[in-house]
């Protein structure tokens, strides 16, 4: 890790975003080893992650739009 990354980690810290979002945020910029790393973490997040990508407006059928998005 750099001192970049170490900032960058104490700004985003900041910002309170749900954790399984970050998990999802990473697996999404990780290479191959590291995104092979994280899918055997936390596999039901990649699962989720995976079905949402394949579905329309990441909506799983029993989900509607929310009057507002995050």
């Amino acid at each position: 890790m750099s001192y970049y990354d170490y900032r960058m980690g104490q700004r985003i810290e900041l910002e309170r975003y749900p954790f399984y979002a970050l998990i999802q945020a990473a697996m999404r910029q990780a290479d191959t080893p590291n995104l092979q790393m994280l899918k055997e973490s936390w596999p039901e997040v990649w699962e989720e992650l995976e079905t949402r990508y394949n579905a329309p407006q990441g909506l799983l059928p029993y989900e509607s739009l929310p009057e507002e998005e995050p």
